[in-house]
């Protein structure tokens, strides 16, 4: 049995990063740039009017209003000491206009305006390349979000490259699972764990592939393997354990499976596995559900991130105060499930893994080392959020 530690280098280590691909800027969201964005032209590509006033090229007591300048719909030309040219936000500036009078300093009758005493003084001028200039760059890796998008548009970059999405093979395994809607018999219980992990999977950017159900045989398991062989990566949900109905393992050894590790000390997850499946990176997780979100939170999402050329790194941990007390830890690295909120942490009274009401009414995990001692109210702990 490994550390956790130990077990995420494992992990990083089978997670090869993928190809990339050309995509389309309005497909962008949640994508992780693979190669910089360069911008074509400077932003703003004009000398642009901050506020609604006149612009004007000479300081004057009175102005004679020769013409217009509105988004999209500039003034030509350049304009002299007495001249004013009405101007919106946004619009251009005339080329040798020296500041923007803002309207609520002006009193306008017929083309001519007089500027009270004591107007602003502000140019009002927003300068070409204020934001950026032509061939600013953005360094990859990073997801992509809404911010990151309308900047790559202004940019005037229609596509960007990014990594391509891993394709992630789903397998739920045991006799014991129907799927949601169906009639199970009396020894029988839902398949939840590939919805949740599904749900794991893209919200890190994979595409997920729940397959069937696999049946606790070599047959079925080889038939789901089979079928899996053309994703970047095989998860499996259940039969990762030492029992007489746990054949993940020896139904993908007899496959050609590489193992890196099997047997984990976390809690909840201890039977978790992970190898290679003929070249393709294949984990195994626990079939008990709280065990396998847990470990797909602790481990798949670092894994993804990974493969979409993201720093190999564990997931970002916090510190804030307990709440309550906590007892001491044992020998595995315990992962709480909990509520945090601002600079404070409230464990779950019950941590049975069975128990999804609590998983899902919580929104951190609280890590204690092994053989962590007793914690009171007001001490602190590290935790990753969810």
């Amino acid at each position: 049995m490994i550390s956790v530690d130990e077990a995420l280098s494992h992990i990083f280590e089978l997670a090869t990063p993928l190809e990339t691909e050309t995509i389309p800027l309005r497909a962008a969201s949640g994508r992780v740039l693979a190669e910089p964005l360069l911008a074509t032209r400077s932003q703003p590509p004009f000398r642009a009017s901050v506020m609604d006033g006149y612009a004007i090229a000479g300081e004057a007591e009175n102005y004679t209003i020769v013409g217009e300048s509105a988004a999209g719909r500039g003034f030509a030309g350049a304009i002299g000491p007495g001249d004013a040219v009405r101007i919106f936000t946004g619009a251009p500036v005339p080329e040798n206009a020296v500041r923007v009078i803002i309207q609520e300093d002006v009193t306008r009758e017929g083309d001519r305006i007089r500027v009270a005493d004591g107007a602003d003084q502000g140019p009002y001028i927003r300068e070409v390349g204020t934001d950026f200039v032509t061939g600013f760059r953005v360094d990859p890796p990073r997801r992509m979000s809404p911010a990151d998008i309308t900047l790559a548009a202004s940019m005037n970059l229609p596509e960007i490259v990014v990594a391509r999405r891993p394709q992630v093979a789903l397998i739920a395994t045991g006799d014991e699972l129907v799927m949601p809607g169906e009639s199970p018999r009396p020894d029988q219980i839902i398949a939840s764990n590939a919805f949740g992990l599904s749900a794991i999977v893209e919200s890190e950017g994979g595409v997920a592939r729940m397959l069937p159900i696999c049946a606790d045989t070599a047959r079925s398991l080889e038939s789901a393997f089979g079928m899996a062989g053309d994703a970047d990566l095989i998860v499996t949900i259940g039969g990762a354990s030492v029992g007489d109905h746990d054949l993940v393992a020896s139904a993908a050894h007899g496959m050609g499976f590489e193992r890196a590790f099997h047997k984990v000390s976390i809690r909840p997850g201890k039977p978790m596995m992970a190898g290679r499946l003929n070249g393709t990176p294949m984990v195994g997780l626990p079939g008990n559900p709280v065990s396998s979100m847990v470990c797909g939170h602790v481990f798949l999402r670092p894994m993804l991130r990974a493969m979409q050329g993201l720093d190999a790194r564990p997931l970002a941990r916090r510190v804030a105060r307990l709440s309550a007390s906590v007892g001491a830890n044992g020998p595995r690295e315990h992962y709480m499930r909990a509520k945090a909120n601002d600079d404070l942490i409230t464990p779950e009274e019950r941590q049975d893994s069975s128990l999804l009401t609590i998983l899902s009414g919580a929104n951190a995990l609280i890590v204690r080392p092994p053989n962590a001692p007793a914690l009171g109210a007001g001490d602190a702990v590290s935790f990753i959020e969810f």
